[in-house]
């Protein structure tokens, strides 16, 4: 799968929050692309990054409940009537569209009655009703909430939720969580040097058994429900 990730911010060198986000950018499958980074905006070449995507992010800061003047001019520009829908081919159709936005407010001023008064969905509605124009499913958002305030385990826990919003197969269920975890594992034992590749082997095999563990509950689950619903 690749995954195009478009940041639009008017100083990404100085914010701590993108600098962050893009070091904990998996390896495998990305693009990344700062918009206002670009001195003249290729529209050609940014249609064809888009129609080779299967999963792109918009990330950008939340400024006025709405994303930078910047990610405007690129849609304005980039996403045309014609390209989006106008000439009845969809170029779009069918790819993912995932919002990535950092807030300066807390999670509980966006909700009716918080101090925005208004949830981060409402807020970024344009954003949802142009990926239904395009025939693009829609992602839930990825909120980051003061990213200033983050402790280091809440850092860490960012990394692997933000990696797993850009690479994970939807929806975000247990069993597509089990399955990106046991890839990302395999890999990073492969990584290992020889002298730890025995320990990072016993830790996968763990892994493993713990899932069918799981699996074995989760049948078990079913079949309960099935006679309760009997």
């Amino acid at each position: 799968m690749t995954t195009l990730v478009l940041v639009s911010h008017p100083q990404l060198a100085d914010s701590t929050s993108q600098q962050f986000l893009k070091e904990s950018l998996p390896g495998e499958g990305i693009i990344w692309e700062h918009i206002e980074g670009q001195a003249t905006l290729d529209v050609a070449k940014e249609q064809e990054q888009l129609r080779h995507a299967d999963r792109i992010i918009l990330q950008f800061p939340l400024y006025w409940y709405a994303a930078p003047a910047g990610l405007k001019q690129w849609e304005d520009t980039v996403l045309t009537r014609t390209f989006v829908y106008g000439d009845h081919r969809y170029p779009l159709a069918g790819k993912e569209l995932g919002i990535v936005v950092t807030t300066g407010m807390p999670e509980q001023a966006f909700q009716r009655g918080g101090a925005e008064d208004m949830t981060l969905d409402a807020a970024l509605a344009p954003l949802a009703a142009l990926t239904h124009r395009a025939k693009m499913t829609w992602l839930p958002i990825f909120p980051i909430y003061q990213f200033g305030y983050l402790e280091e385990p809440e850092k860490l826990q960012l990394v692997i939720d933000y990696q797993r919003y850009l690479t994970q197969k939807q929806p975000d269920s247990l069993t597509n969580r089990q399955d990106w975890f046991a890839h990302r594992l395999s890999a990073m034992v492969d990584q290992l040097p020889a002298e730890q590749q025995t320990a990072g082997k016993l830790i996968a095999n763990v892994f493993d058994q713990n899932r069918e563990h799981l699996d074995q509950l989760t049948d078990t689950l079913a079949m309960i429900k099935e006679q309760e619903d009997d």
